[in-house]
């Protein structure tokens, strides 16, 4: 039997096997997990968290070995499962209990409970671990369907999922992460060794209400539940004082949400002489010439804009409720202010054709952000892009070592191409700020005009492919 002082959360983020992460080094906290922890502190249990970020697999199993404890919950995204898969067998074959969370089992729950977990927690996880922890400790795994928020095979191996819980109201009144129980110093450091600049990340709020077709609402919904200014300059003053970072992370998904709340927030910090470099997301529908004076005075070196494409016409077919135009007018306001710009762009949208490609192409010179990232398209399952195009879904590998990431649609152009369209989108609009630069540099001029030219014939020479399959 389980008891309620026996608790393991854990995660499947581990840096150094991961190449494309080992490029970017940086990395930051699973702050899911650390809020649940210090919610279930609060409460009176006894709660260890292995964090994985720095650590291996086999460092894992011999953990579990060696402290066999009784439960296990394990946080799970999108680019974790595989490893969150081989952790779940790991303390299955150990005597552990497991329940995985976060926003991608709820998507996959036959295959989870096929492959190690035994529960699923659907949406936050800090109320339903309260109670489902001494419901195990008293009845194990019988009489479930009395807990709101998971999803779990009966007796009879049929899939059940109760009704939804109930999500916290007040986020002031829960406990700051539970930053204490990992080493946050580790973090820092790696930053400052490869960047020379040390991050520490928080969250302002939780949820987004914007019902864009390709995101997943599958934790919070489409709510948006803000904690009060006070409260969160409260978090800040500790994480500076306590980590000392030279830069901040606010990692919601739109920062700017509420004005109201952030001239609150501005007005907090600077009575309190806090003043924190930072970079964070927003929206061009939620940014405006004040807002973005309040940002700078606050320390905002770079807003990240989900720009997503330069045309309308895919934008709407996105349902993003923004604007290109708007957009580009928001990143010279931002420049105008001294504050950076970063943009995502997202390639292969339903849809899309080369005229939108050339839209984005221009919108990136106009707006000309001082940096851009980009991906392709993938459907994730649950939201309405995937319910879309699922009949068209291609899987790339194996569901156990791959991701919605690996997913493909047919019909459009394949990888390769969007390879091509990814380079010629940066040499163009590298060319186009270096000939509006009036000491260009020829050498980088001759590179930047190779690289777009190289990239549009790699487009010319793949315009006609389409995915068959996957394996381009």
């Amino acid at each position: 039997m389980i008891t309620p002082m026996d608790l393991l959360l854990t995660h499947g983020y581990f840096l150094y096997t991961d190449p494309h992460e080992l490029q970017v080094m940086k990395p930051y906290p699973p702050l899911g997990i650390l809020y649940i922890s210090s919610h279930l502190k609060a409460k009176g249990f006894d709660v260890q968290i292995f964090d994985s970020t720095f650590s291996s697999k086999d460092a894992f199993r011999e953990y579990v070995k060696r402290e066999r404890p009784s439960l296990v919950g394990l946080y799970c995204n999108l680019m974790t499962r595989h490893n969150v898969v081989e952790m779940a067998q790991i303390c299955k074959e150990n005597g552990a209990t497991v329940i995985v969370g976060g926003p991608e089992p709820v998507n996959y729950p036959e295959e989870y409970l096929n492959r190690g977990a035994d529960l699923i927690v659907s949406g936050e996880g800090e109320l339903t671990l309260e109670a489902l922890i001494p419901h195990l400790a008293r009845h194990g795994l019988r009489g479930l369907q009395e807990i709101p928020g998971i999803i779990y095979r009966d007796q009879d191996g049929f899939l059940v999922r109760t009704p939804a819980r109930e999500q916290i109201k007040d986020l002031s009144a829960q406990p700051f992460p539970d930053r204490a129980a990992i080493d946050i110093p580790r973090y820092v450091d790696v930053w400052r060794t490869h960047h020379g600049t040390g991050s520490v990340s928080l969250i302002t709020a939780r949820g987004c209400p914007y019902k864009c077709k390709w995101c997943s609402h599958s934790v919070f919904g489409y709510t948006h539940r803000r904690r009060t200014a006070l409260n969160t300059a409260d978090e800040l003053e500790l994480i500076l004082g306590t980590y000392k970072p030279d830069i901040v992370w606010y990692a919601d998904d739109v920062f700017t949400m509420n004005h109201r709340w952030l001239t609150e927030y501005a007005a907090e910090l600077k009575r309190r002489n806090l003043r924190a470099p930072f970079e964070t997301i927003s929206r061009e529908d939620r940014l405006n010439e004040q807002v973005i004076q309040t940002l700078a005075e606050m320390g905002c070196y770079r807003i990240w804009l989900g720009s997503e494409s330069g045309s309308q016409r895919i934008l709407d077919a996105m349902e993003r409720k923004t604007s290109a135009e708007g957009t580009r007018d928001m990143a010279k306001l931002l420049k105008k202010h001294g504050i950076g710009v970063g943009m995502f762009i997202m390639l292969g949208y339903d849809g899309e054709t080369m005229a939108d490609l050339e839209e984005t192409v221009h919108h990136l010179k106009q707006s000309n952000p001082d940096t851009f990232l980009t991906t392709i398209a993938y459907p994730i399952k649950g939201t309405p892009y995937y319910n879309e195009v699922q009949d068209r879904v291609i899987p790339l590998k194996a569901w156990d070592e791959g991701s919605d990431r690996d997913f493909t649609v047919a019909g459009r152009y394949s990888r390769k191409f969007y390879s091509h369209a990814t380079r010629w989108m940066v040499g163009e609009v590298d060319l186009n700020r270096q000939l509006a630069n009036s000491e260009k540099n020829p050498i980088e001029l001759a590179k930047s005009f190779v690289n777009a030219k190289l990239g549009r014939l790699g487009m010319a020479l793949t315009k006609g492919e389409r995915e068959n399959g996957g394996n381009l």
